[in-house]
């Protein structure tokens, strides 16, 4: 999940090679929602969430998520909601 805040926070998410753009694209105006998608789906060590953290502070960065198949399958279809929204 790549992040970046542009008078709100757009949020974009990529293929596993780093380089093809999934089709869903959010918005959100409050980076809490950011910080509870990286709680739930993202890494736990220190370093993962100091490194979240500084994105956030400096308005762009990424982060692993662990999706399951379902909620990657729906990811990959244009115009559906997906289903990791906190």
């Amino acid at each position: 999940m790549n992040f970046m805040a542009v008078k709100a926070w757009h949020v974009s998410f990529l293929e596993p090679d780093c380089q093809t753009a999934l089709p869903v694209k959010l918005t959100f105006r409050d980076p809490a929602k950011l910080r509870t998608m990286q709680q739930r789906f993202g890494s736990a060590s220190l370093e993962d969430r100091q490194s979240f953290e500084h994105g956030l502070s400096i308005g762009r960065g990424g982060v692993w998520l662990t999706l399951s198949e379902e909620q990657y399958r729906k990811l990959k279809r244009p115009g559906n909601a997906p289903g990791i929204r906190p």
